[in-house]
């Protein structure tokens, strides 16, 4: 399942480009040092997986809070259907009911922050920024969230995270060196074709939490069996 991540960080980047491409746009990079910029660039990258990294091991908490439970497989089966839910659910629908109202003040503080930190140019500006990036409210990341309470354990769910914030590097690299290089139509096409992968990761948790003895993709749930066999003396 954590291929699943990066494949949704390297798909779902062609939407981070569009939606936190200005961001990219508009780091302050030293144009005329290549080594310079170089290391800018992995500082504001190296940000946002730590930013993710967080989030990760935040919802890999609640994950493995669950997983104590006992219900980890219809925490998986719950996940998939959750993430194919959100993906069919109209955008007028998230319009209309703004889920983002409760964090509306620390989301804006977050924005307030970045663009204070646009300005700058020190070293750890671009760390900042790539890092205040990482927590600004996006679809994309909301999935991969899913993802990482699915898994339910802790690192797993920072793991989960990372590697999806992995597949958004090289995209977004590209978007700092580049500019805006995707026509709209290309956006178009690729804003298609990600809810189609998000519902097939979304099979693939549910699939998994069925337990039907596939190797890796879907193993059997362990059962632990206690022998009541003793011997008094």
């Amino acid at each position: 399942m954590l291929i699943s991540a990066f494949i949704l960080g390297l798909l779902g980047s062609f939407h981070c480009v569009g939606m936190c491409g200005p961001i990219a746009f508009m780091l302050p990079v030293n144009k005329s040092n290549t080594v310079q910029k170089f290391f800018q660039v992995f500082l504001y990258h190296f940000g946002r997986l730590l930013a993710y990294s967080i989030i990760g091991l935040f919802f890999g908490v609640i994950g493995k809070s669950l997983n104590l439970f006992g219900i980890q497989q219809k925490l998986s089966i719950a996940v998939g259907v959750m993430m194919i839910i959100l993906v069919l659910t109209p955008y007028q629908v998230f319009s209309k009911y703004n889920f983002s109202k409760p964090i509306y003040k620390i989301i804006s503080k977050v924005k307030n922050a970045l663009g204070l930190a646009l300005k700058k140019k020190t070293p750890d500006t671009f760390l900042s920024i790539g890092f205040l990036n990482g927590f600004l409210p996006c679809g994309l990341v909301y999935m991969a969230v899913f993802g990482a309470i699915g898994s339910g354990h802790i690192l797993e769910g920072s793991l989960y995270m990372l590697l999806f914030g992995i597949g958004t590097i090289p995209l977004m690299t590209i978007a700092v060196y580049a500019g805006n290089f995707l026509t709209q139509k290309a956006r178009q096409h690729i804003q298609k074709a990600i809810p189609v992968f998000v519902i097939v990761i979304g099979l693939l948790f549910i699939i998994r939490g069925l337990g039907l003895g596939i190797p890796y993709l879907s193993p059997k749930p362990v059962v632990e069996i206690v022998s009541a066999n003793f011997d008094c003396h």
